[in-house]
C-alpha cells in the first residue's frame, strides 16, 4: 500500500479518536460510522460498513458516560473498516474473525491510552496552575491544545498499528483456518449478536420496557426466519 491511501485511513481514524472526547462529539466514534468512513477512504465504503455494523454490536455493551472506562472503537473501527475495503469487499468467515478479533484488542487497549492521556492532561493542567489561577489566556490555550495534541498523537498511532498489525493477522488466521467455515461463521455472528443481545438485556430487560423488548426480539427472529425460508 501506498502512503497516500495510508494516510487517508490514520486520518480517518484519528477523526473518530477525537470525536469521542475531544472535538466535535459527532457520533463520528460509532463503529458503524467509522468502518463506513475507513472504507470510504479506500473506495469500497459498504465493505467498511458492514464491519462496522458488526463491531457497532459489541460498542453496544459499553455505555461512555461520567469516569467509567471504556473501550474506544472509533481508530479500532476505522481500521478494520479499511481493512474489509483492501480486500476488495470479498472475505471469508476466518479473515473476518481475525480482523474482529483484532479490532476488539484495539478498541480495548485504546480506551487504557484514553487513560494515561488524562493522566498527562491533568499533570500538565497541575504544571499551569497558577498561571491558570492568574487568568493567563495563554496557559489555557496550551493546554486546550496540549490536550487535543496528545490525542491526535494516540489515536493515530492506534489506528496505524490495528489497520497493520491486523491485516497480517487476519490473513494468517484465513490461510491457517483447517475448521469448517461455519465454525468461524457461528463464532463471528453469534459472540457479536450475543453481546447486542445481553447490552440490550441489561438496558430494557426489566420493568414495562421489557414487553417491548421480547415484542421486538419476536419480530426479528421472524423476519430473519421467512428471510431464510424464502
Amino acid at each position: 500500500m501506498t502512503v497516500a491511501p495510508l494516510a487517508g485511513v490514520i486520518a480517518v481514524g484519528i477523526v473518530a479518536g477525537l470525536d469521542l472526547v475531544s472535538v466535535p462529539q459527532a457520533m463520528l466514534a460509532r463503529p458503524l460510522v467509522a468502518g463506513f468512513l475507513g472504507g470510504a477512504v479506500l473506495g469500497r465504503p459498504l465493505a467498511g460498513l458492514a464491519v462496522g455494523a458488526l463491531l457497532e454490536l459489541f460498542a453496544f455493551e459499553t455505555m461512555p458516560v461520567g469516569a467509567a472506562r471504556y473501550p474506544d472503537w472509533g481508530p479500532a473501527a476505522a481500521a478494520a473498516g479499511a481493512l474489509a475495503a483492501r480486500r476488495g469487499g470479498t472475505w471469508d468467515p476466518a479473515w473476518l474473525l481475525g480482523v474482529m478479533v483484532v479490532a476488539l484488542l484495539a478498541a480495548w487497549f485504546g480506551g487504557l491510552t484514553m487513560h494515561l492521556v488524562r493522566r498527562m492532561n491533568g499533570a500538565q493542567l497541575r504544571r499551569r496552575q497558577a498561571a491558570l489561577e492568574a487568568g493567563d489566556p495563554g496557559a489555557l490555550l496550551a493546554l486546550q491544545l496540549g490536550g487535543v495534541a496528545r490525542d491526535v498523537v494516540r489515536a493515530g498511532l492506534l489506528t496505524a498499528a490495528t489497520f497493520l498489525i491486523g491485516g497480517r493477522v487476519a490473513e494468517q488466521v484465513a490461510a491457517g483456518w483447517r475448521a469448517p467455515r461455519a465454525v468461524a461463521d457461528i463464532a463471528v455472528v453469534g459472540s457479536a449478536v450475543g453481546v447486542a443481545a445481553w447490552s440490550a438485556y441489561r438496558l430494557f430487560g426489566r420493568g414495562p420496557a421489557r414487553r417491548w423488548l421480547e415484542v421486538g426480539a419476536a419480530a426479528g427472529i421472524l423476519v430473519v426466519a421467512g428471510l431464510l425460508v424464502w
